[in-house]
């Protein structure tokens, strides 16, 4: 089987994700998951939980490189392409993930900040006197 390729997306990051048929290596910018996030078990889980879903964990190798935002939004990007990977390879396997909310993206982004405000909704302090 050939190599799928997709890309996701949360708040600025953008992962761009190549699945290959495999023994279940992840390397996300040239390196293994735990070396990328090191510690940050949760995202880590939040990462594998396409896989893990699908029981792709450990036949798919997971090949992404990651750009803009955080770790955080770098992992949901991930895990959003992983999703729509694993979909185009298999669309049976859209009937286990869409239930699970993982094909959505997640649309919120950072409100932009307003003239006469000091951030996008705080305003500067009243005085009455």
């Amino acid at each position: 089987m050939a190599t799928i390729y997709a890309t996701g997306k949360r708040k600025a990051a953008i992962a761009k994700v190549w699945l290959t048929p495999g023994n279940g290596e992840m390397l996300i910018n040239g390196k293994t998951l735990d070396q990328w996030l090191g510690g940050h078990e949760t995202l880590k889980m939040k990462v594998r939980l396409p896989l893990e879903a699908t029981k792709q964990l450990e036949s798919m190798n997971v090949k992404a490189t990651t750009l803009g935002g955080g770790y955080s939004a770098q992992a949901d990007a991930l895990k959003h392409g992983i999703t729509k990977a694993l979909v185009e390879f298999e669309p049976s396997f859209r009937a286990i993930l869409k239930p699970m909310g993982l094909l959505t993206r997640d649309s919120r982004v950072v409100e932009r900040k307003k003239p006469g405000k000091k951030k996008a909704r705080r305003s500067p302090q009243f005085s009455k006197r």
